[in-house]
Order: C-alpha cells, then structure tokens, then sequence
C-alpha cells in the first residue's frame, strides 16, 4: 500500500516554515509515500523549489486558516475551506489515507468527528498517544478528548488502544491497563469499578489496574482512562520532565567542578535526552472516527512534526481504522440480538 497523507500546512504555531520542511524531509525518506500540502498556495509554493517534477508530491490550495485560540464551534461552521478542513475532506473523499494537523485541538476534534463521522460502535473518538517508560513507551488514551465518560467508553477505548498497537507494533495481544488509584478490583470511583469488570470481560489481554507510577514502569501496552485523568497526567509528565531537564542544567552549572563532571557525563546526558526527548513521541492518533485524523503539538518543531507524519502513515499503512472496526464487529455478534450496537 502506498500511504498518502494530507498535511494542513497552516495549522501550528510556525505554519508552513515547520510543516513544510518537515514533509519535504519524510517525502525524502519514505520512497513509498505521497503527501499532499494543504493551505495557501501563494505562501507554500515558495517553500517548495525544487519539487515542481516531483510527482509524489501535490498541493491543494486552502483560502482559510483556523485560528489556535478560535472557538471549535465556529471554526466548523464558518471555516469551510481552512486548511484544516480541506485536509479532513481530502481523507473523507477517498483522496488521502490519513491526515495531520499542529493546528487547534478542539477544531481539529470537531471537525474530523463531522466530516469522517464514528465508526459504528463507538460513541466518542478518544487521543491516543505514545508515552516513554523505562524499558520502551506505553500509550495511553484519553488524553483529553473526554473530560467525562462512561465504563462503555472507557472499554470502547481498550479496544481501539490494544487494535492501534496490534496493528502498528504487530503484537497480537497488546497488553491493556485500566488507570486507578490502587491495583485492587475494589478501587476507584464507580466508574472505574464498572470499566474494570467489562475490561476483564473484554477478551482483550487485560492485566487489571495500573498505579500512576505503573505507567512509566511499563506495566502494560495501553494505559485506559478518561480525558481529564489522562491529559493532566499527560501535563504533569511534560512539566516534570522541563523541571528535571533545568534542574540538570543548573546544577551542572553551580561551579567549576560540576561544569568539568558535565563534560564527563555528556555522552550518557546526551542519551537521556534522546531516549525521553518529547518530540520522538509526537502525534496523537483520534481513534474512533471512519478516517485518520492524527494531531501534532501546535509548538512542534521540524523533527516532531515529522514524526507526526510518521504515525499517520504507520496507521494508514497498518489498517488502523479498518482493524478497530473489526473488533468492534466482532464484538456486537457476540453478544445477544437484542443488545443494541452502543452498549459495547
């Protein structure tokens, strides 16, 4: 299969001056992928000498361009040819296998859920998003699409957790975690409780509860919560790690003798900051949706929003969409006639 993405070009903190190196750069070291530029074709042309012969690579004019501080609601019923909505279409239409976006959050939410719709089964579309641990990266979702959710939608998302790995790190029974305040079935808010009993009733390689530490130790390949927990636990990472990394800088810094013990260690500091380097992890994946729909940090620079591009393609080259419908499928069979297709 030969994956073509569609990159919104406008959307992010740095627009085009990112986005379109970044795509340039992966057209380069993907033989078999085609991108298409999504945006204003009077500012990416420029941007792209040298590449009028290249027949991997297309641009398709976008007037608009979706604000990051704009109202979701309004970016969707005004916005009709933004960038980011042009993108979308383009993976509606047939034309594109996938879609990234740095641009607003919740407009790039709300937009693909309109256009690309549900897949049937699932009620909410859920962030799914790789995080590094001590011995590799586990992913977890949600990580802030839903602020409150249901036990079925939090065994809706194991489902598309454990499909997305199965399908892009070919495991054939990815292991799932349901996070809680304690490893014991008796813990947690009633929710959480009831989520846990349909978990382990899934089918799914489910191996109980996970602690907040459980996620960095790797306890399993899919860490499931709701989009509140997940995106300030999400937050707390990302600030701990920024406070660690100064607090290196500053020590290492305090004398003489810690600027020389900073040179000696510059080889193991060095890979410690590639191995934790938060742009190696960029690209949440909206699962749930009839599409790929994949989202990069609105301050990502050339190497993370090249990876971005990287998960939508390792999905759309490895069926994401197509497997989590079959699960999803499978699933609703089981069960008795007369139990209705949103109670998975």
């Amino acid at each position: 299969m030969t994956a073509r993405i569609a990159i919104d070009c406008m959307g992010g903190d740095h627009g085009p001056s990112v986005t379109v190196p970044a795509s340039l750069r992966f057209l380069a070291e993907h033989p078999a992928a085609r991108l298409i530029l999504v945006g204003q074709e009077d500012v990416l042309r420029p941007l792209l000498s040298g590449q009028s012969q290249n027949s991997r690579l297309r641009v398709v004019h976008a007037s608009e361009v979706v604000g990051m501080d704009e109202s979701p609601a309004l970016a969707l019923r005004n916005k009709k040819n933004s960038s980011m909505r042009v993108a979308i279409n383009l993976v509606k239409n047939g034309e594109a296998d996938a879609c990234v976006s740095a641009g607003n959050t919740g407009a790039l939410m709300a937009i693909s859920r309109f256009v690309l719709k549900m897949l049937p089964g699932i009620e909410r579309p859920a962030i799914c998003a790789p995080v590094p641990t001590i011995n590799g990266h586990t992913h977890m979702l949600d990580l802030g699409a839903n602020v409150d959710c249901t036990a079925e939608h939090l065994l809706q998302f194991g489902i598309m957790g454990s499909m997305l790995i199965s399908a892009m790190e070919h495991k054939e029974r990815p292991t799932v975690g349901l996070l809680n305040i304690g490893e014991e079935e008796i813990k947690g808010n009633e929710v959480v409780k009831a989520a846990g009993e349909l978990l382990r009733n899934s089918g799914l390689n489910f191996v109980g509860n996970v602690e907040g530490d459980g996620i960095f130790k790797g306890e399993a390949d899919v860490i499931v919560c709701d989009g509140f927990v997940g995106n300030v636990s999400l937050k707390t990472t990302e600030g701990l790690a920024q406070m660690l990394a100064a607090s290196l800088r500053s020590e290492f810094k305090r004398n003489w003798l810690t600027k020389l013990a900073a040179l000696a260690a510059m080889s193991v500091l060095n890979s410690f900051k590639r191995r934790f380097d938060h742009r190696r992890y960029n690209g949440a994946v909206l699962l749930g949706l009839k599409g790929i729909s994949v989202k990069s940090h609105g301050s990502a620079d050339e190497l993370a929003f090249g990876n971005a591009i990287g998960r939508a393609y390792d999905a759309a080259e490895n069926r994401v969409v197509e497997r989590i419908a079959g699960r999803i499928a499978e699933m609703v069979s089981a069960q008795q006639p007369a139990t209705s297709v949103e109670s998975v």
